[in-house]
């Protein structure tokens, strides 16, 4: 017995240092990555972009208005599950997110380790006015000036990833360009990488090296998040009370992307997702009423 406890107590570091080593090589892979971008479209480049001017829709204001706060993600794959779904259309599943009823959408955009494309993200902006999130692991100045030339409206800061001091100058320059910051944290010791230039506040479920899912990561944190962040709870949603639950608990928005993607029909489940939800929250379901009314309010603003 204590053999077998000792064996499988060495696979589980095994698995656990497997799984800081991939997040290491995210990181690695994203720093070759852009060095070789900035040779190909030097910085000044991006600036010129059509989408650099572009006002943003912002993320953080369609996530207080929205009765559901669903942020739907297009992901073809991930270090955990691996493919996911590799066969369906960025145009059809991200423009069915929003007739759906999606408060936001959020699209991956790293291609070795999860799939996405730069032009994913461009696709989804060309046919979509409903607030985009880019999903990558940004860690240089390069890449936020990247994010607002593709037409994202939010970039994604992990604080895993990230020193505080890193946090405070990239999500500082994202803001100076009129894009917002999601930072994503994982414990109540990364509480300490919020500062006055995020937006909004997401807890990621799965821990990033070991990626296993725990709720209670969000319903412990919820209350120790300023409340003049929009909260977000990322990875583990699949049921509609879990949204009930985490909405009482004092989120605002919910990101879903594998529930949705590992279906045939992203837009179909992401549409069931949201009827069942309002259902729980004693709402009809919320597909056109929140459609007409964010854009009613953009038309009011310009």
């Amino acid at each position: 017995m204590a053999k077998l406890r000792r064996k499988k107590y060495q696979i589980r570091n095994l698995h656990q240092n497997n799984m800081r080593n991939i997040l290491e090589k995210i990181v690695a892979n994203t720093q070759a990555e852009t060095a070789e971008k900035k040779e190909l479209y030097p910085q000044e480049t991006l600036t010129k972009t059509a989408f650099f001017e572009r006002p943003v829709f912002s993320f953080k204001k369609a996530l207080k208005e929205s009765p559901t706060g669903i942020i739907a993600e297009f992901k073809r794959k991930s270090p955990s599950k691996g493919i996911i779904n590799d066969t369906v259309k960025v145009r059809k599943v991200t423009t069915g997110y929003v007739k759906a009823g999606a408060t936001a959408l959020s699209v991956l955009t790293d291609k070795v380790f999860f799939g996405g494309k730069i032009m994913d993200l461009l696709l989804a902006r060309n046919f979509n006015s409903l607030p985009i999130l880019r999903k990558d692991f940004i860690v240089e100045e390069y890449q936020v000036l990247e994010t607002k030339a593709i037409g994202a409206d939010a970039l994604l800061l992990i604080a895993a990833c990230l020193k505080k001091e890193e946090v405070r100058d990239l999500s500082r320059l994202a803001k100076s360009i009129g894009l917002e910051v999601i930072l994503e944290i994982h414990s109540e010791t990364e509480l300490d990488w919020i500062c006055d230039t995020i937006d909004v506040v997401g807890v990621n479920n799965r821990d990033l090296k070991t990626f296993s899912v725990d709720l209670d990561l969000s319903l412990g944190l919820v209350d120790k998040i300023p409340n003049q962040f929009a909260k977000i709870s990322e990875s583990g949603i699949h049921k509609a009370e879990t949204i009930v639950q985490l909405k009482k608990a004092g989120f605002d928005g919910f990101l879903i992307g594998e529930n949705f993607m590992k279906t045939p029909n992203p837009d179909n489940a992401c549409e069931e997702f949201i009827e069942r939800v309002g259902k729980y929250l004693e709402h009809e379901p919320t597909k056109i009423p929140f459609f007409e009314k964010f854009f009613a309010k953009k038309e009011e603003e310009e």
